[in-house]
Protein backbone atom coordinates (compact mmCIF):
# COMPACT_ATOMS: atom_id res chain seq x y z
CA UNK A 1 0.00 0.00 0.00
CA UNK A 2 1.16 3.35 -0.94
CA UNK A 3 1.48 6.36 1.70
CA UNK A 4 -1.11 8.15 0.08
CA UNK A 5 -3.70 5.50 0.10
CA UNK A 6 -3.25 4.41 4.05
CA UNK A 7 -3.56 8.35 5.05
CA UNK A 8 -6.49 8.57 2.87
CA UNK A 9 -7.88 5.28 4.41
CA UNK A 10 -6.66 6.73 8.03
CA UNK A 11 -8.39 10.22 7.28
CA UNK A 12 -11.76 8.53 6.15
CA UNK A 13 -11.42 6.66 9.70
CA UNK A 14 -10.58 9.66 11.73
CA UNK A 15 -14.14 10.93 12.12
CA UNK A 16 -16.42 9.60 14.72
CA UNK A 17 -19.34 8.73 12.79
CA UNK A 18 -17.32 7.36 9.97
CA UNK A 19 -15.56 5.12 12.26
CA UNK A 20 -19.02 3.69 13.54
CA UNK A 21 -20.59 3.16 10.06
CA UNK A 22 -17.25 1.45 9.10
CA UNK A 23 -17.31 -0.93 12.58
CA UNK A 24 -20.51 -1.70 12.04
CA UNK A 25 -20.41 -2.88 8.36
CA UNK A 26 -17.12 -4.49 9.51
CA UNK A 27 -19.50 -6.71 11.95
CA UNK A 28 -21.74 -6.72 9.43
CA UNK A 29 -19.47 -9.25 7.43
CA UNK A 30 -18.89 -9.24 3.65
CA UNK A 31 -22.99 -9.50 2.96
CA UNK A 32 -23.17 -6.40 4.47
CA UNK A 33 -26.36 -4.16 5.42
CA UNK A 34 -28.69 -1.57 3.27
CA UNK A 35 -27.85 1.85 3.77
CA UNK A 36 -31.04 2.55 5.85
CA UNK A 37 -30.45 0.12 7.99
CA UNK A 38 -27.07 1.42 9.09
CA UNK A 39 -28.86 4.47 9.15
CA UNK A 40 -31.52 3.40 12.05
CA UNK A 41 -28.84 1.02 13.50
CA UNK A 42 -26.61 4.29 14.04
CA UNK A 43 -29.48 6.67 14.68
CA UNK A 44 -27.68 9.08 11.87
CA UNK A 45 -29.67 11.20 9.21
CA UNK A 46 -29.58 9.60 5.85
CA UNK A 47 -28.39 12.15 3.94
CA UNK A 48 -25.09 12.19 6.72
CA UNK A 49 -24.77 8.81 6.85
CA UNK A 50 -24.66 8.90 2.50
CA UNK A 51 -21.85 11.81 3.14
CA UNK A 52 -19.58 9.06 5.49
CA UNK A 53 -20.21 6.85 2.99
CA UNK A 54 -19.34 8.26 0.01
CA UNK A 55 -16.18 9.30 1.96
CA UNK A 56 -15.37 5.75 2.79
CA UNK A 57 -15.96 4.27 -0.37
CA UNK A 58 -13.63 6.73 -1.99
CA UNK A 59 -10.98 5.42 0.50
CA UNK A 60 -11.82 2.48 -0.69
CA UNK A 61 -13.13 0.99 2.58
CA UNK A 62 -16.30 -0.14 1.35
CA UNK A 63 -17.74 -0.76 -1.78
CA UNK A 64 -21.53 -0.92 -2.87
CA UNK A 65 -23.96 -2.76 -4.69
CA UNK A 66 -27.97 -2.49 -5.61
CA UNK A 67 -30.55 -4.84 -4.31
CA UNK A 68 -33.71 -4.27 -5.76
CA UNK A 69 -34.50 -0.40 -4.19
CA UNK A 70 -31.90 -0.61 -1.68
CA UNK A 71 -28.26 0.19 -1.44
CA UNK A 72 -26.35 -2.42 0.40
CA UNK A 73 -22.72 -1.44 1.59
CA UNK A 74 -19.87 -3.84 3.16
CA UNK A 75 -16.64 -3.02 4.23
CA UNK A 76 -13.89 -4.25 1.99
CA UNK A 77 -11.72 -6.60 4.09
CA UNK A 78 -8.85 -6.79 1.67
CA UNK A 79 -8.50 -2.74 1.41
CA UNK A 80 -8.44 -3.05 5.92
CA UNK A 81 -5.73 -6.10 5.83
CA UNK A 82 -3.84 -3.79 3.60
CA UNK A 83 -4.19 -0.70 5.70
CA UNK A 84 -3.25 -3.19 8.42
CA UNK A 85 -0.22 -4.67 7.31
CA UNK A 86 1.00 -1.23 6.25
CA UNK A 87 1.29 -0.09 9.54
CA UNK A 88 2.38 -2.97 11.15
CA UNK A 89 5.48 -3.81 8.08
CA UNK A 90 8.21 -2.63 10.04
CA UNK A 91 6.99 -3.01 13.11
CA UNK A 92 9.24 -5.05 15.89
CA UNK A 93 12.69 -3.72 14.67
CA UNK A 94 14.22 -7.67 15.60
CA UNK A 95 11.59 -7.87 18.52
CA UNK A 96 8.70 -9.71 17.40
CA UNK A 97 7.06 -10.13 20.74
CA UNK A 98 6.67 -5.97 20.28
CA UNK A 99 3.98 -6.77 17.90
CA UNK A 100 2.37 -10.01 19.54
CA UNK A 101 0.02 -8.52 21.15
CA UNK A 102 -1.35 -7.63 17.18
CA UNK A 103 -0.98 -10.70 16.10
CA UNK A 104 -3.01 -12.43 19.07
CA UNK A 105 -5.38 -9.60 18.56
CA UNK A 106 -5.96 -10.26 15.01
CA UNK A 107 -5.81 -13.94 15.43
CA UNK A 108 -8.88 -13.58 17.71
CA UNK A 109 -10.74 -11.83 15.35
CA UNK A 110 -14.27 -13.29 14.07
CA UNK A 111 -13.27 -12.44 10.16
CA UNK A 112 -11.70 -14.48 7.35
CA UNK A 113 -7.92 -14.15 7.01
CA UNK A 114 -7.05 -10.79 5.79
CA UNK A 115 -5.44 -10.03 2.59
CA UNK A 116 -2.63 -7.91 2.41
Amino acid sequence: MEMTTAVESLAALAHEGRLKAYRLLVQAGPQGLAAGEVARRLATPANTLSAHLTILGHAGLVQSRRDGRSIIYAARFDRMGALMAFLAEDCCGGAPEVCAPVAAAAARSRCAPMKA
